[in-house]
């Protein structure tokens, strides 16, 4: 139970003195995590459906689970559930829009066709709020997709429809950065492949490269969008084969302009993510990360603070590494309360981040050097136990964001008085 007042200022107090016996400034922390956006997704409030019609998701390896009551049906509406998260998150933060969150009034717009009007409102809202925005090409949940391949098909009208997309998509993400003043990470995912044992892999890759050789062709100014492109192991369809695989996108990232996309969910379970980020930025300047939970397979579960994610944040601060990348979330759980997930999973990226900036890094560090790998061992576990959730609530404090799990009561009497009533 979070505390309050005096008895919550002298636990802060006792907690920034034990880190300090540590040589870590608490209040250094707190002030570099205030700096630290976060890119959240907006499909958590929607379950990834889009307003392009009403049928919501349509194959192309993409399925939110769970009916939870409360489901925003409006662009309004999860403009207003949004707002309801931000409210409850420490810090100043990102949307990550997907193309078919375009408000076209009614009309049919194909999205070869999407233009930056069709999202004006977003952009509008996202100067009131102070909220960048973040933004990526939808390749699923189309008819031109119904048989897996999009970037990479054989079909040269498919792929043609396909590639205007991502240059509509380029033109879109760039005027967004530019209106808000702030870069547009443009994220390239596609569900394209097999879910059998293909005969041949070379082919769709070599369309694949082809493709995007040409949705890059343009040059577009880097202090308004930045294109990135994400890997995945395996999808609902591409059990057996995925074009856009890890090393087909670290090799186009490492040979292009395009930033390289880490999705933690999209890597076989027993695959160590932290271990690779001092590998992947020993040659790459940038790159995004989409935090997420697989369990069992690519599920994009609610963001927990597990070792995983504390691991992964000790990585980016351990080497220095926090200015060259860029942090998004995810994630959709339609089985929960979505202004909670959204809640969750980003108050437990963020305490992840805390946690890797209250540690000791210097005098472990000095251990490691002497060969004092007891040592190290002994404060490394009992770093773990320190009164870091003493510093959360000081931070909580400070952003005016509920402590604890005192938003919870804050979710729940909003749940009572809007997201019910959707559904009466």
């Amino acid at each position: 139970m979070a505390l309050s007042g005096e008895t919550a200022e002298d636990a802060y107090q006792q907690a920034r003195d034990q880190y300090a016996g540590l040589g870590v400034d608490t209040e250094a922390a707190l002030e570099q995590l205030a700096g630290i956006p976060i890119s959240i997704h907006c499909w958590q409030g929607d379950d990834v459906g889009g307003f392009e019609n009403d049928l919501g998701l349509e194959g192309s390896g993409v399925q939110a689970t769970g009916n939870y009551p409360g489901k925003a049906r409006t662009p309004d509406q999860l403009r207003m559930d949004f707002e309801a998260a931000h409210r409850l998150i420490p810090g100043t933060h990102r949307i990550n829009l997907h193309a078919i969150y375009a408000e076209t009034d009614g009309a049919v717009v194909e999205r070869d066709e999407l233009r930056p009007e069709h999202f004006a409102r977003w952009i509008d809202w996202a100067k009131e709020h102070d909220l960048g925005i973040d933004f990526n090409p939808t390749f699923f949940s189309h008819p031109k997709a119904a048989d897996g391949f999009t970037l990479a098909s054989a079909d040269d009208g498919i792929r043609r429809f396909w590639i205007d997309h991502g240059k509509a998509c380029r033109q879109i993400a760039s005027h967004m950065g530019k209106e808000l003043g702030t870069p547009c990470i443009n994220n390239y995912w596609i569900p394209d492949g097999y879910k059998d044992l293909p005969a041949d892999r070379k082919s769709p890759r070599q369309l694949l490269k082809a493709s995007l050789d040409d949705i890059f062709s343009k040059e577009y100014d880097p202090a308004h969008v930045l294109d990135s492109v994400e890997s995945k192991l395996f999808g609902i369809g591409t059990e057996a084969y995925v074009v856009g695989s890890y090393e087909f996108y670290l090799g186009y990232a490492l040979t292009t302009d395009t930033l390289l996309c880490v999705d933690t969910g999209h890597f076989h379970p027993t695959e160590q993510i932290p271990d690779k980020i001092s590998a992947l930025f020993t040659y790459l300047d940038q790159a995004m990360f989409h935090v997420s939970r697989g369990v069992r397979w690519d599920s994009d579960h609610v963001v927990l603070l597990s070792d995983e994610v504390r691991e992964l944040a000790l990585e980016w601060v351990r080497g220095g590494y926090l200015d060259r990348i860029h942090i998004g979330l995810d994630f959709f759980d339609a089985s929960i309360n979505r202004v909670a997930a959204w809640v969750i999973g980003t108050r437990n990226m963020l305490k992840a981040l805390l946690y890797a900036l209250l540690e000791p890094g210097e005098m472990l560090r000095r251990l490691e050097r002497e060969g004092n790998f007891t040592a190290r061992l002994a404060y490394l576990e009992e770093l773990k136990t320190l009164a870091f959730g003493a510093v959360w609530d000081e931070y909580c404090r400070r952003q005016d964001v509920p402590p604890g799990w005192q938003w919870l009561e804050t979710v729940n009497t909003y749940e009572e008085k809007v997201l019910a009533v959707r559904d009466s």
